[in-house]
């Protein structure tokens, strides 16, 4: 089975995250199929970021999200677009949708440390 889940990545105390598609038996930092985004929770707000047609593509061939990632979809409302596009609304007007719904999410510069 093809999961979507994050990749951690930077150094100790640094982690960010890849958004990849990989297969469920892969170990976590291990071989994967594609990245289809980044998370970087060391900002505020935390610095989300997906490449929706490609996570579209995936979802619609099987693909399951991991439990986090479903999180982060919910937060930048990628969910809720994904079924507009089920039900067969304009993959471009979606797009669009989420480049405006990124643009409003802008993370301040400074990163912060991990209470």
């Amino acid at each position: 089975m093809v999961r979507i889940r994050l990749r951690r990545v930077g150094s100790t105390h640094q982690a960010h995250y890849r958004v990849v598609i990989a297969d469920k038996e892969a170990p976590r930092d291990g071989r994967f199929i594609e990245i289809v985004g980044h998370y970087n929770p060391r900002t505020k707000p935390g610095t989300i970021e997906f490449k929706e047609g490609r996570v579209f593509y995936w979802l619609g061939v099987g693909a399951q999200p991991s439990e986090t990632v479903e999180k982060l979809f919910k937060q930048v409302g990628l969910d809720e677009r994904y079924k507009r596009f089920k039900a067969g609304e304009d993959v471009e007007t979606l797009q669009a949708e989420a480049a405006k719904t990124y643009e409003s999410r802008v993370p301040s510069s400074r990163t912060t440390h991990s209470d």
